[in-house]
Formats: structure tokens, C-alpha cells, sequence
């Protein structure tokens, strides 16, 4: 079924990693998806089951789904232009089994290395 999500629309530079987003696919641009924010402009992505390191240009984020592999995000199209990104995802509203807050979870440590760290 159908999950539905209340949206904060923020600035383009105003988000942090480990936050829920929803943007514009860069895939289908009628549609809208959402994924977790692992990357910023300027950071170091270690790719799973790729065996990369990439770095996420400026002006582009890296998401990822929280269902792993099985998850169509920027492992298979590479990093999304912030202009896309519509805002971040607060809180889930339906179904009421899912109901409530959407947390913020940052990335394991070693996957993605900040630019400020370099």
C-alpha cells in the first residue's frame, strides 16, 4: 500500500545527511521519490557492492533507500542535482501502523567521508 508523508520545504543548501528527502526523480521527472540523504556536495561515497569511491559534485546530493539493495536510488543514477531535492520528509501520517516521526540516521561510519575531513 501507500505510505503517506508530511514534507517541510526547505532552502537547497539546508539539509544534512542521515534526513528522509523528496525530490524529483531524476529518472522520471513526472514523478517524485523519496530516499535518505547519505552525501553532500564535496563528500566521499563508498558505494556498495561496487567497490567505488566517488566524490558527489557540487551542487548534488547522494541518496539512498533504507531497504538496501533492493532500492532504486543514486547506486543506479548517480548523485541527484540539490535542485531537485523539494524538502525533508518529517513525519509519516499513513498507514496508522507507521505512524509518526521520521527519524534522522546517519550513514556507518566509513561510507561516506566529509569534504571538511580531507
Amino acid at each position: 500500500g501507500r505510505e503517506y508523508a508530511l514534507v517541510k520545504r526547505s532552502p537547497l543548501y539546508d539539509y544534512s545527511r542521515g534526513e528522509v528527502v523528496v525530490f524529483v526523480s531524476p529518472a522520471d521527472h513526472r514523478s517524485r521519490t523519496i530516499k535518505r540523504l547519505i552525501g553532500l556536495p564535496g563528500d566521499w561515497i563508498s558505494v556498495p557492492d561496487k567497490e567505488e569511491i566517488r566524490q558527489i559534485p557540487e551542487g548534488h546530493c547522494w541518496v539512498e533507500g533504507d531497504n538496501g539493495t533492493a532500492s532504486w536510488d543514486s547506486r543506479s543514477y548517480g548523485p541527484v542535482p540539490l535542485g531537485l531535492v523539494q524538502g525533508r520528509v518529517t513525519h509519516v501520517v499513513w498507514p496508522p501502523s507507521k505512524m509518526g516521526r521520521v527519524d534522522k540516521r546517519v550513514p556507518p561510519e566509513g561510507r561516506v567521508m566529509p569534504q571538511r575531513n580531507l
